[in-house]
C-alpha cells in the first residue's frame, strides 16, 4: 500500500461537513430532529490526511491474529484498530471483503481511507477521524481465562474516551467485540457510532434483516421510508440489483433482536449480531452504474466488487444521539457465519427469509447468551493491560493534564491507560503551555475555552494566531477576522504563521462574501509560505470557484513539478484553462491523463470537465466516479 504521507499543515476552521440529507415523508419526527442534532461544521482540532498517493510498495505492519480451529481473525492495530481478516477455516471463506493491496481514498472525515475488513466509526456522520491511525492496544488477560485484545483512543471532535475489547474463545464458531464509551465531560455530547464490515459481494449474495421497510437513500433524493425488496422496481436485498450508489438503514421494531446478515450462492456470510444498544443496521451497495465499479475499482484494485453491512447505535447515519454527562454505554457484537439455507434465503418469501435467518443466528449464538456477556463485559474493560504492544497519540494524556488544571473529571484510566511514551512533537508545546511556560507555537492544533484562557495570557503573535483559528473553527468569523489582523500586524511573526494568518484571514473573508480581498488574503498566504502546496492548492481551487480563474493560473506557476499535490494540480490547471476560454488546452491535459490521489467520494468534477472541453465523446471510464 501506499504511505499515509505527512499531515496537511492547513487548520480545519472552514464549515466544509456535508450537512445531513434533507428528510422526506415518512420518516418520524424524532428522526429528523436527531439529524437536526449535532452537526458540526468540521473535524476541527484534527488535521488532514491527504499526503498519500496511488504509488503502492510492499509494507509492513504490525498484526494481531487471533484463532482457534474454526476461526481466524486478523486486526490491524496501527490502522484504526481494524479487524482486516475474519476467516472461517470450515468453509474456507473469507467473511470479510479483504485483500492484498490497500488503496488510500478521500472517503472518511479526515479523508485517508480504505476499503476492507470491519471498522469502528465514532465522532459524526462520516469514516472516523482515527481511521488512519495507530490506537493503544494491548493484550488483556481476564480473571476468568480470557485473553482479550484492547484497542482504545480519546476522541477529539467529541472528547469522549473509546475502547474495542475482541476476543475469541477456543470453541466459539464467533468473534466478539465489546465496546465502551466514556463521556467524562460535565454536558452532554452528541454521539455516534457504527461498526462497518465490509463483504464480499456477488450475483448470488443477499442481506437480510429482522424488517420489512428501511430508511433510505440513493444519494441524489432525500431520506424516505422505503421496503428494501420491492424499492423502485427492484429488490435492493440482492447486492447487484440496485442501479445506483442506496442506504439501507432497516427500521427494526425495538421489540426484535438486533441483526443483519449476507448470505451467498451456498448460504455463506458474514451476520452481525449486537445487544440491544446497538439498535441500527444498515446495507450499503455502490451501485451497478460506471460511476460504483469505478469507485470499486480505486479502493479495491484487483479484488473484486464489495458492498458493506453496519451496525450503529442510532436508527440511521444522519442521527445523532445525546449521551448524558458523565456516562458510560457499552454493549457486545458478535461476528460469525450465518450459515443460512439459500433456498430459502433466497426464496422470494421474505417473511420466510427472515425467519429462517433468525432461527439460524439463534442456533449460531443465543439471544440470552448475547445479552448475559455484557455484564461480564462491563467489568473487564476495567482489567488493566497485561501487555503493551503499541501506543496511540499522546491527546489522551493532553485532556488529563488540561482537565486537571481546571479541576474537572477525568475517566478511570485502569483498563485504557494514556501514557507518557505515547508524547510526541504535536502534542509537547500544549503540555508545556498547560505548566505555564512561553508558548512559540505548535504543529497541531486544539480546542475549547480551557485553551483560549492560557493562550489568551501569552504575548506571542503564534499564541493569537491559535486563539483565531479557535475562534474561526467555532464560526466565530468576527472575532476571528480580528484575531488573524493582529497577528499580520505584529512583527517578527514566523513564515508558516505568517501564511496560515494571511489564508485564515482570506478564508473567514470568503464566508462573508467579501470575495475580492478575501482572494488577495490567499494569494498574500502563498507569497509568504511558498512551499507549503496545501495551501497553494487551496487557494487555486477557491479562486476558481470564485470566478477568478486567471488568479488561479497566475497562482500555478509557482506549482511544484513534482509530489503528492502535483496531480491535481494538474487537473486544477486543465480547469482554470477551461474557465478562461481555453479549452483546447484544458482538453489536451485531459486527453494526457489526470489521476487525483485524494478525489473526494462522489466528486464528479474530472467527467464534468471531459463533456465541457470534449464535447459529443464519452466520458473515459477511468473519469467516471459519479455516485448517481
Amino acid at each position: 500500500m501506499a504511505d499515509i504521507g505527512p499531515l496537511n499543515p492547513l487548520p480545519v476552521v472552514a464549515a466544509e461537513l456535508d450537512q445531513p440529507y434533507t428528510v422526506g415523508e415518512g420518516v418520524p419526527e424524532e428522526l429528523q430532529a436527531a439529524a437536526r442534532y449535532g452537526v458540526v461544521p468540521n473535524v476541527f482540532p484534527y488535521l488532514m490526511q491527504d499526503g498519500y498517493t496511488r504509488e503502492a510498495a510492499p509494507k509492513e505492519l504490525p498484526a494481531v491474529v487471533l484463532e482457534n480451529r474454526k476461526l481466524r481473525a486478523t486486526v490491524i492495530p496501527s490502522l484504526g484498530g481494524r479487524i482486516w481478516e475474519l476467516f472461517d477455516k470450515v468453509t474456507g471463506k473469507q467473511l470479510l471483503h479483504t485483500h492484498g493491496a490497500p488503496q488510500l481514498a478521500n472517503i472518511a472525515l479526515r479523508k485517508a481511507w480504505f476499503a476492507g475488513g470491519l471498522e469502528w466509526n465514532i465522532g459524526t456522520r462520516g469514516h472516523s477521524p482515527t481511521s488512519c491511525d495507530p490506537l493503544h492496544t494491548a493484550i488483556v488477560h481476564t480473571l476468568d481465562g480470557k485473553h482479550i485484545l484492547r484497542v482504545w483512543e480519546f476522541e477529539r471532535l467529541r472528547e469522549v474516551v473509546f475502547q474495542v475489547d475482541i476476543w475469541l474463545p477456543a470453541e466459539s464458531a464467533v468473534l466478539f467485540a465489546a465496546v465502551r464509551i466514556r463521556n467524562p465531560n460535565d454536558h452532554d455530547v452528541p454521539m455516534y457510532w457504527w461498526s462497518n464490515a465490509a463483504i464480499p459481494e456477488t450475483d448470488r449474495t443477499r442481506v437480510i434483516a429482522p424488517a420489512d421497510e428501511a430508511f433510505g437513500s440513493d444519494y441524489a433524493t432525500d431520506i424516505t421510508r422505503v421496503r428494501p425488496t420491492d424499492h423502485n422496481g427492484y429488490d435492493g436485498t440482492w447486492l447487484v440489483n440496485s442501479p445506483h450508489a442506496a442506504d439501507f438503514f432497516f427500521d427494526i421494531d425495538p421489540s426484535e433482536r438486533r441483526w443483519v446478515v449476507a448470505a451467498d450462492d451456498d448460504g455463506d456470510g458474514l451476520a452481525m449480531l449486537s445487544t440491544g444498544r446497538l439498535r441500527g443496521k444498515k446495507l450499503f451497495v455502490w451501485g451497478q452504474g460506471q460511476g460504483g465499479k469505478r469507485w470499486q475499482q480505486w479502493l479495491s484494485p484487483g479484488a473484486g466488487p464489495y458492498a458493506e453491512i453496519q451496525a450503529g447505535l442510532a436508527r440511521t447515519q444522519f442521527e445523532h444521539l445525546s449521551m448524558p454527562a458523565g456516562a458510560e454505554w457499552s454493549w457486545v457484537e458478535a461476528y460469525g457465519n450465518g450459515h443460512l439455507d439459500p433456498d430459502t434465503s433466497h426464496g422470494s418469501d421474505w417473511e420466510a427469509a427472515v425467519g429462517h435467518a433468525g432461527q439460524r443466528l439463534e442456533e449460531l449464538l443465543g439471544h440470552e447468551e448475547l445479552e448475559a456477556m455484557l455484564p461480564a463485559a462491563i467489568t473487564d474493560a476495567d482489567v488493566p493491560p497485561s501487555t503493551m504492544l503499541l501506543h496511540g497519540s499522546g491527546w489522551g494524556v493532553v485532556e488529563r493534564a488540561r482537565r486537571r488544571r481546571t479541576g474537572k473529571g477525568w475517566i478511570d484510566e485502569s483498563g485504557t491507560p494514556f501514557v507518557d511514551e505515547s508524547i510526541t512533537a504535536e502534542q509537547e508545546p500544549w503540555l508545556e503551555l498547560l505548566k505555564g511556560k512561553a508558548f512559540d507555537g505548535a504543529p497541531s492544533f486544539v480546542a475549547g475555552a480551557d485553551w483560549e484562557e492560557p493562550l489568551e495570557r501569552q504575548e506571542s503573535p503564534e499564541a493569537r494566531f491559535h486563539v483565531a483559528t479557535m475562534r474561526h473553527a467555532r464560526q466565530d468569523l468576527e472575532g476571528a477576522k480580528a484575531a488573524y489582523r493582529e497577528v499580520l500586524a505584529a512583527g517578527g511573526v514566523q513564515s508558516r504563521t505568517l501564511a496560515l494568518a494571511h489564508r485564515g484571514l482570506g478564508l473567514a473573508l470568503l464566508a462573508d462574501g467579501t470575495d475580492r480581498e478575501g482572494l488577495n488574503e490567499l494569494r498574500s498566504g502563498v507569497q509568504a509560505d511558498s512551499s507549503n502546496t496545501a495551501l497553494l492548492t487551496e487557494a487555486v481551487t477557491l479562486s476558481i470557484r470564485h470566478d477568478q480563474p486567471a488568479q488561479a493560473l497566475e497562482l500555478l506557476e509557482s506549482a511544484p513539478k513534482e509530489g503528492t499535490a502535483v496531480r491535481r494540480l494538474r487537473f486544477l490547471k486543465a480547469l482554470a484553462l477551461a474557465r478562461v476560454g481555453k479549452a483546447g488546452d484544458a482538453a489536451a491535459i485531459l486527453r494526457e491523463g489526470v489521476e487525483i490521489p485524494d478525489l473526494r467520494e462522489g466528486e464528479d468534477a474530472i467527467a464534468a470537465l471531459w463533456e465541457e472541453v470534449c464535447p459529443g465523446e464519452a466520458v473515459p471510464f477511468n473519469y467516471q466516479f459519479g455516485m448517481h
